[in-house]
């Protein structure tokens, strides 16, 4: 997009593109995401950035109205496999928070003053300058969900000192904490900070629309005992699961209906440090930063998918909540996958409902099981030999994959598509080279929407 057609979303308020860039208001001092309902700027007044992050580097602060740091993640960094997507998809699960700038660049394979220009060529803010954005809205949804004092609110978000905290709030917010805290209007009152046992409220924002039904059919297809529920009526339904996080043990929930353009979801969690990984991963599972408008149109220009697509709009490719687990799941199948968290899984220090543990680790998988190929992958795993995480290179990995005993292309693309979300995956792809080829880069998707269609024809003959 150049700045004109940005200028024409932001005049038409386009929810579109919430989250795939940011304006700001130089007569005014703050940013604002596209689809902000206040009066349109005049042209020579606005000045666009790529990220919140760029915008808060340039001195801008964060619109009151619209709350720019709460839309979804730009789509782009599903699709994109280079190193600017790789980097931004690790930021986002907290690598820079929690090994800094040099565990970041050394996950990627560049040094860190490459990483650093890369980024600041690109997005108009280094590593440090988008962890520190992230941390701002870590910290702004703890004042306004839970009762914590700021000093552990401060450090849960991850930053440094509570002065370090004080004055990024201001600078970003305008705000002290305490004032953000007790601000109206953010549809989170004091009711929503009540029992804290219950989770951390939050509204997991999606553009577009989000076909919740299929989600969440296939998330009960293959739920593993103990480590995931799901329970209530169709469309009402409520997705319940652990997670093993760098800090310690989740529980995250989320609700099927939902009565705006995001998902209701709850998180409890051992240690707060961990809240802005969990989110993240949360998001992946879900693929709530995926853009339904250009998979749509893409896909539905295709006449074997152009009725798939038209009865199911926003249709997304699930991706998975714990990439490791998902790899173990995908080989061994569900009911083996049972039986390994029975045997091997870590028991929660206070089990809520049906969950009782977290998926064992690869670690301690490869220790305990006699199958050669879960043997096999579990070591590769617990070693580093195959790396699955957010910023994972997607083709070094399924090669890494294949090359395991007992691991086939289908399996292997399966853990592709979902564990590293990519968007661009055939499992099946012998369905037709010319065909699939067609569909890049949502061939996930098309994939999905095929796999539905298939369910479906029996019942309806």
């Amino acid at each position: 997009m150049d700045e004109e057609t940005r200028y024409e979303a932001v005049s038409s308020r386009d929810a579109r593109f919430d989250g795939e860039f940011f304006f700001a208001v130089v007569t005014t001092g703050i940013y604002c995401r596209p689809s902000c309902p206040a009066v349109t700027p005049k042209r020579a007044n606005v000045r666009f950035y790529p990220t919140a992050a760029a915008a808060q580097g340039n001195g801008f602060r964060a619109c009151r109205r619209c709350r720019p740091d709460a839309v979804p993640g730009s789509a782009e960094w599903n699709v994109r496999a280079d190193v600017v997507g790789r980097a931004m998809r690790m930021i986002g699960d907290g690598v820079v928070d929690r090994e800094g700038v040099p565990g970041l660049a050394c996950r990627l394979g560049y040094s860190p003053r490459q990483v650093q220009r890369q980024l600041n060529a690109e997005l108009g803010a280094g590593p440090v300058a988008l962890a520190r954005a992230q941390r701002s809205h870590t910290a702004r949804v703890l004042l306004q969900t839970t009762g914590l004092p700021v000093t552990e609110i401060a450090f849960a978000a991850g930053f440094a000192s509570v002065r370090q905290f004080n004055d990024t709030i201001r600078q970003i917010y305008a705000r002290t904490p305490s004032s953000l805290r007790t601000e109206a209007g953010t549809g989170l009152g004091a009711g929503a900070r009540e029992g804290r046992r219950a989770g951390i409220p939050l509204r997991l924002a999606h553009r577009g629309p989000y076909a919740a039904r299929q989600v969440f059919d296939l998330l009960g297809t293959a739920t593993v005992a103990r480590v995931e529920e799901i329970s209530g009526p169709s469309g009402r339904r409520t997705y319940r699961r652990t997670l093993r996080l760098p800090y310690g043990a989740g529980i995250v929930a989320v609700d099927e209906a939902s009565p705006g353009p995001w998902l209701e979801a709850r998180i409890q969690l051992t240690d707060l440090r961990d809240l802005t990984t969990a989110v993240q991963r949360l998001r992946r599972l879900l693929d709530l930063d995926a853009d339904p408008y250009a998979v749509d149109e893409a896909l539905g220009a295709h006449p074997r998918l152009a009725p798939l697509v038209a009865a199911r709009p926003g249709l997304r490719s699930p991706g998975t909540a714990d990439p490791e687990e998902f790899a173990v799941r995908t080989l061994v199948g569900r009911a083996r996958a049972e039986e390994l968290v029975e045997r091997y899984g870590k028991v929660l220090d206070v089990p809520c409902g049906g969950l009782t543990h977290v998926f064992p680790e690869p670690g301690v998988l490869a220790g305990a099981v006699e199958e050669p190929a879960l043997v096999a992958l579990t070591a590769a795993l617990a070693d580093g030999d195959v790396r699955l995480d957010a910023g994972a290179d997607r083709d070094e990995a399924e090669r890494a994959l294949l090359r395991l005993p007992g691991m086939d292309p289908r399996t292997a693309a399966l853990i592709r598509m979902r564990a590293l979300g990519d968007p661009d995956v055939d499992p099946d792809a012998a369905r037709g080279a010319g065909t699939t080829q067609s569909w890049r880069p949502w061939r996930s998707y098309a994939v999905r929407h095929l796999e539905l269609d298939a369910a479906l024809t029996p019942s309806s003959q």
